[in-house]
């Protein structure tokens, strides 16, 4: 039964991630899931069945019935029910990412302004309760290193490892840094793939800032971890296994509040190490409930369609190297 509370959504896609967010749409507080529609009628049937949710007969009548489309399909398709979908008035949300082609996705998101309506782009990791553990930290950051590595599934080879996996470190620095990328430098390789299986690329911003970025996706033991460097602060986090630490430092006669403090011998100063709670929080629910609140509330998505074009293009100019 549909609730009128609610919003309803639309889903197309039943592959992996569709599955995923059937999952967590079907069970949500603020969604109802009108339907799932996937080429593969079996496949959606399938899903469909699992989380009790009605299987569309067609995309057209699905997103003539809904109030966002949520688009999990492969990403060669996601120009075109994207276009359909803002065209008839309705939001739309994009697994990451927002396109194949810069071209794309601008055309997007200039069609969601034309029809004020939102795109948020699916960069989970932004859901992260790791990420989320540093709300109401002050960063300015001088050098970021991250490193995404994962086993080798045929899923997703498609795309290039820059595109499936660094992007999503691309999107979370480029929000943490806020600030033009002024030089790009990488370089990486195919190893079981026609495409990059394995890539680095060192990021210059307009402030000062660096970030090195490592993504594989043949490595033996996954890893999914960033460090952030700033004057007097030293934070690491650890996306896969969920913990946030921060190193401070302090002035000793100030009141020290942490897990631990390290006295510098020699200085009036002190290490304060903090082993930051992290929020309870499931990132996928939490990222359903951000599109929602956008909604409801008439504001820009926490990753909008911009923040999913702005990584496309930083994740286009790392391969175009990696190709060169």
């Amino acid at each position: 039964m549909i609730n009128a509370n609610k919003l309803k959504a639309g889903l197309i896609g039943a592959g992996h991630i569709g599955r995923f967010h059937t999952r967590h749409l079907s069970q949500h507080e603020k969604w109802d899931c009108l339907g799932i529609y996937d080429t593969d009628n079996e496949r959606a049937t399938l899903v469909a069945r699992e989380f009790n949710v009605p299987v569309a007969s067609n995309h057209h009548e699905l997103i003539k019935s809904c109030d966002a489309l949520f688009i999990t399909c492969p990403t060669k398709f996601h120009h075109s029910y994207a276009t359909k979908a803002l065209e008839a008035g309705k939001h739309v949300f994009i697994e990451k990412p927002i396109s194949v082609t810069l071209k794309e996705a601008e055309e997007l998101v200039s069609l969601a302004d034309k029809n004020g309506v939102n795109i948020q782009v699916g960069h989970v990791e932004r859901f992260n309760p790791a990420l989320a553990a540093l709300d109401g930290v002050v960063l300015k950051p001088q050098f970021i290193e991250a490193h995404r590595l994962v086993s080798f599934v045929p899923r997703g080879i498609d795309n290039p490892v820059v595109h499936e996996n660094m992007i999503h470190d691309i999107d979370i620095i480029l929000s943490l840094v806020k600030s033009p990328v002024t030089n790009i430098q990488a370089n990486g390789l195919a190893v079981v793939s026609k495409l990059a299986d394995i890539a680095n690329a060192r990021l210059t911003f307009e402030n000062g800032c660096v970030a090195n970025v490592t993504a594989s996706r043949i490595s033996l033991n996954p890893m999914r971890k960033m460090r952030i460097f700033q004057p007097e602060n030293y934070i690491t986090i650890d996306f896969q296994k969920g913990s946030t630490e921060m190193y401070s430092l302090k002035e000793s006669g100030t009141e020290l509040d942490g897990d631990r403090v390290i006295p510098m011998e020699g200085s009036d100063k002190s290490i304060v190490y903090t082993n930051r709670e992290l929020p309870k929080l499931d990132a996928m629910y939490a990222e359903q409930a951000a599109f929602a609140d956008s909604i409801l509330e008439k504001k820009t998505p926490l990753v909008s369609g911009r923040d999913g074009l702005e990584a496309l293009r930083i994740a286009d100019l790392i391969n175009q190297q990696l190709q060169g």
